[in-house]
């Protein structure tokens, strides 16, 4: 009997090992599929994948952060593998890189269903990393036989990340804020998202405590979303970490009227920005007709304009809400990095220079067509789509929030916006005495109106430049033939081809596809502009496109005269362009992180301080007053 009770004791061990595979070893790591159970329960058993890495190693978190990858598991059909759970994440920067890293003794518990039988294989794959990454795989057998687990222990008991007991919302800006916890609770905090483009991973996450709990700066990579999970690990004075899974959703302001005033005010700007000077002269030429008509017919045509305006904004605001539903980034003139809308719009444009020549007669969609005031619908939907390259005072800060708030309000904002660039024709409509002083129609309008069709030629031979920047000659060439096939439909040839050799000067001095216009300019880029200031120096940065009519007036009327580059040369200003002609998630992620919806924008970094954002539209003195501060 003695002897019989000292073998039941000696197997013991032995059966309990049958709840773990063989490990895989390295000289990095050493990596074991364990289970909580011998043998399955109706179809299912806990596993786990168990790392013991070396020190100085480390693996990667559900989200990686700005590199790596997270560990995965598979198993034959037709076993099903549920997600690896994870423990909280250690914050991990090297170069300029944020990661979300586990390191020291970890287990990922999983759940497989579906399992039968004594034994089950699993293949797992994963990335281990010190000053250099290895990518590592192994298949493990596992034996279920029944019997005792020892290895049930390492299970959790309770889970290691538990659901916020706090209201949790996101500001626009970037704040989290977590109604409850104070100051005497929470020594640090630092959030871990689920999804690895939302932040700039290596970037802080300011601290701040107000009496109704903890708020913490995030340095969004775009639009604050819709919806933001993620873990927050909270530290109390002792050390002891808490990690709270967060399901953060807009903040709701108590009103979106200061967003409605700007948005209203950066409309009516946005009738003063260069972009828009065609439009203006085809109401110009529209207010022409209209001289010693009817105040009702006035209205009418004022209203059709207004009302061409919004459905054109809206639907633009639509377009770009989808995108953010989507996940993907989009900003105000984002539809120009597109070389095939850029050739688009220069078609359009053209058209309309030659229907205001007397060249060209536009003819009315059949839907359109039973809109009152057709000529002035269409007009008013071309005004946004030749004012998009350009952005107005006040309207990046009014764009940028709409793409961080809930669709109702944002859909709101694109509509303000949209009234304060019809509100100077929509002023017709309610004002009759300024109807009354509309000159009388005559000959001269016909005149008028032909010399009002050069800026829209001017605006076709500068999107003509923008698509050479965009896809070289192949598509200036594209261009140029659209051009003529339209011609070619024209009763008056002769006229159009007087028309194209005036436009071929302008098509022939297409500059260089280099945005680097400034001298002495380097191209952006994060790193560079983190190592002049880890040098110390001054650093100018000009986030510019080559369709952002604002940013060339800037360039030609401010940035590259003698004044500012003897200034920048003076001070040994280090300047770096950003050229968003095309997309580019770099300076994308930058006018995000600076709570701006496109371009232009304009930073200077003095040694040791913090950026100053400059006004969009720059003049000598402004640039001199912003570097000399």
């Amino acid at each position: 009997m003695r002897f019989l009770l000292l073998f039941g004791l000696l197997l013991l061990p032995h059966l309990a090992m049958a709840a773990s595979s063989l490990p895989y070893s390295s000289a990095r790591d050493e990596v074991r599929l364990i289970s909580a159970a011998n043998q399955p329960e109706n179809g299912q058993v806990q596993l786990a994948l168990e790392f013991t890495l070396k020190p100085g190693w480390h693996i990667y978190w559900r989200d990686p952060g700005d590199a790596g990858l997270p560990p995965e598991v598979r198993a034959a059909s037709p076993v099903a593998l549920g997600q690896l759970s994870f423990p909280p994440p250690e914050f991990f920067s090297q170069g300029g890189i944020g990661s979300y890293v586990l390191s020291g003794h970890v287990v990922l518990p999983f759940t497989a269903s579906h399992v039968s039988g004594n034994s089950m294989a699993v293949q797992a794959r994963w990335l281990v990393c010190s000053d250099i990454c290895i990518p590592e795989h192994a298949s493990f057998t596992l034996a279920l036989n029944g019997g005792i687990s020892a290895e049930a222990a390492l299970f959790p008991v309770s889970p290691s990340i538990v659901p916020s007991p706090y209201a949790v919302h996101l500001a626009p800006d970037g704040t989290l804020s977590l109604d409850g916890p104070t100051a005497m609770q929470v020594k640090a905090a630092r959030f871990f998202p689920d999804s690895a483009t939302v932040l700039l991973n290596d970037a802080p996450q300011p601290l701040a405590f107000t009496p109704d709990g903890l708020r913490l700066k995030l340095p969004l990579a775009g639009p604050a979303p819709a919806k933001l999970s993620g873990v927050l690990e909270l530290t109390d004075p002792s050390g002891q970490m808490q990690a709270l899974e967060l399901n953060a959703t807009p903040a709701a302001p108590a009103t979106h009227a200061p967003w409605w005033l700007l948005a209203l005010a950066g409309g009516l700007l946005l009738n003063l920005m260069p972009c828009v000077f065609p439009v203006l002269a085809m109401k110009a030429a529209a207010f022409a007709r209209m001289g010693g008509a009817a105040h009702g017919h006035i209205r009418r045509e004022a209203l059709g304009y207004t009302a061409g305006v919004l459905v054109s904004m809206a639907a633009l605001g639509g377009v770009l809400l989808g995108l953010r539903e989507a996940g993907i980034g989009a900003f105000w003139g984002f539809q120009f990095q597109s070389p095939v809308f850029v050739a688009l719009a220069a078609w359009v444009i053209l058209a309309a220079g030659l229907s205001l020549a007397g060249l060209f007669q536009l003819s009315i969609p059949g839907f359109i067509g039973r809109i009152p005031a057709q000529h002035s619908f269409l007009t008013g939907l071309l005004a946004v789509l030749v004012a998009t390259p350009c952005t107005a005072p006040f309207m990046g800060t009014a764009i940028a929030a709409a793409l961080a708030l809930p669709p109702l309000p944002a859909m709101g904002l694109f509509l303000a916006l949209g009234l304060g660039l019809g509100l100077p024709v929509l002023v017709m409509a309610v004002v009759p005495h300024l109807a009354a002083r509309l000159p009388r129609p005559g000959r001269w309008m016909a005149v008028v109106q032909k010399f009002l069709a050069l800026p829209m030629f001017a605006t076709f031979a500068w999107l003509a430049w923008v698509l050479f920047r965009q896809a070289g000659a192949p598509g200036l060439a594209l261009l140029v033939v659209g051009a003529l096939a339209l011609g070619a439909t024209l009763p008056r040839r002769p006229a159009f081809a007087v028309v194209v050799l005036a436009l071929l000067p302008f098509l022939h001095a297409a500059p260089s596809r280099s945005a680097l216009t400034l001298p002495s300019a380097r191209p952006y880029s994060a790193a560079e502009l983190a190592s002049l200031r880890a040098a110390g120096r001054p650093v100018f940065v000009d986030l510019t496109a080559a369709w952002c009519i604002t940013c060339q007036v800037n360039e030609r009327s401010t940035l590259t005269t003698n004044a500012v580059q003897n200034l920048l040369k003076s001070r040994n200003i280090a300047v770096l362009v950003g050229d968003w002609t095309d997309r580019n998630p770099a300076i994308t992620a930058f006018l995000a992180a600076n709570h701006r919806a496109g371009v232009p924008l304009y930073l200077y970094y003095p040694p040791g301080g913090a950026a100053r954002i400059l006004p969009q539209i720059l003049t000598p003195g402004i640039v001199k007053h912003a570097l000399s501060g």
